[in-house]
């Protein structure tokens, strides 16, 4: 294992490769953790931290005085631990449960960063910016989910917006109005809206406890996704790490879309990123959506999508006639909290205020 990673992570990795891959399978119970420190040459509180992770996100289960167990199943399509739809006042009591309302960014530190900005870019800022956003802007995203949620993404692949509403219409835009559109049931209206309005056909899927019902999704006729895995609004349903890798299956078999709307994940109470639908498609099926409304301010109408390598083409062609809504004075002065670090402290101060309140 590589020594410049956090140790209990990189087990993390190792562990869930070990059931992905099927060394370990459905059943099977893990060392323990004492067996595993010995094996790997770490500490067992380190250990005990890859376990918690792995219990986290439910590939493993943990039985008092028994051990850790395997209950992922790379076979099961139909995943469904509970039962009925989903209670939406159970679910926004539950879902929200430990989870504070986001501190916006320090507005002093902002102001502090757009005097400098305007100090120092000059008249810069009155420059048009380019149809898919200011390139430091982008180069600075890329570079951000990289590190903090290890997506590989090059900035070429990154259009801005003034919000996500913005970017949908692109996405409707790019694949036209003849093809159906699924959308959780319930989910953030404004969803719905956007590509009803754009004279798109949408069909809602009805969620439960872990995510879209499987029956609902495998009879569905959509060819687009529209998920918010983390955590979807306003019912608070997380999905489960089978239903997410369902999902990736369903694209596949469907040979279709997902567009993936990462509400709210900075602020996960795990000690690591929630892993991104983005990250385990390797067919290039899946687009990922985020804004900076939660994390700096819902003032600031910034927001960004990464287009697979093989839809850059396909977009560039479609909308790339499309004016950037997001002024360059703005875009710079996200680019430079990005880079200078500033947005990850802020995130990290939330998470530990967070976790405070569990």
């Amino acid at each position: 294992m590589k020594e410049n990673k956090t140790k209990y992570i990189e087990l993390y990795e190792t562990l869930r490769d070990d059931i992905l891959k099927g060394r370990f399978i459905k059943g099977d119970k893990l060392p323990s953790k004492r067996v595993t420190a010995e094996k790997y040459g770490l500490s067992v509180i380190t250990v005990e931290h890859a376990y918690e992770l792995l219990l986290e996100e439910g590939y493993i289960s943990s039985k008092e005085k028994s051990g850790f167990f395997v209950i992922y199943d790379a076979n099961d399509l139909y995943f469904n631990p509970g039962t009925g739809s989903v209670n939406l006042v159970e679910s926004l009591i539950n879902g929200s449960a430990g989870i504070a309302v986001p501190e916006g960014f320090p507005i002093s530190l902002y102001a502090k960063t757009a005097r400098r900005v305007m100090s120092e870019a000059g008249d810069y800022i009155m420059l048009k910016a380019p149809m898919k956003g200011m390139p430091v802007l982008r180069e600075a995203i890329a570079k951000y989910l990289n590190r903090s949620k290890r997506m590989k993404v090059e900035a070429d692949q990154i259009f801005v917006g003034a919000g996500a509403e913005y970017l949908y219409g692109l996405i409707i835009q790019t694949f036209g109005r003849n093809i159906i559109y699924g959308v959780e049931s319930p989910s953030y209206n404004v969803i719905a809206k956007v590509y009803e309005s754009g004279g798109a056909t949408i069909e809602m899927l009805k969620l439960k406890k872990d995510g879209i019902e499987s029956e609902a999704l495998w009879k569905s006729d959509a060819g687009i996704l529209h998920i918010s895995p983390f955590r979807s609004f306003p019912s608070g349903v997380t999905a489960s790490v089978s239903k997410r890798r369902e999902y990736i299956k369903w694209s596949r078999s469907r040979d279709a879309i997902i567009i993936e709307d990462d509400f709210e994940s900075e602020f996960t109470l795990s000690r690591k990123p929630q892993e991104t639908l983005y990250s385990m498609d390797e067919e290039g099926r899946v687009i990922y959506v985020n804004t900076f409304t939660q994390t700096i301010g819902p003032a600031i109408r910034a927001a960004y999508m990464v287009v697979p390598k093989n839809m850059v083409k396909l977009f560039e062609e479609k909308v790339g006639f499309y004016a950037c809504p997001m002024p360059t004075l703005e875009q710079l002065i996200l680019a430079e909290i990005i880079d200078s670090g500033d947005f990850e402290r802020h995130i990290n101060r939330v998470r530990r205020h967070n976790r405070k309140g569990i």
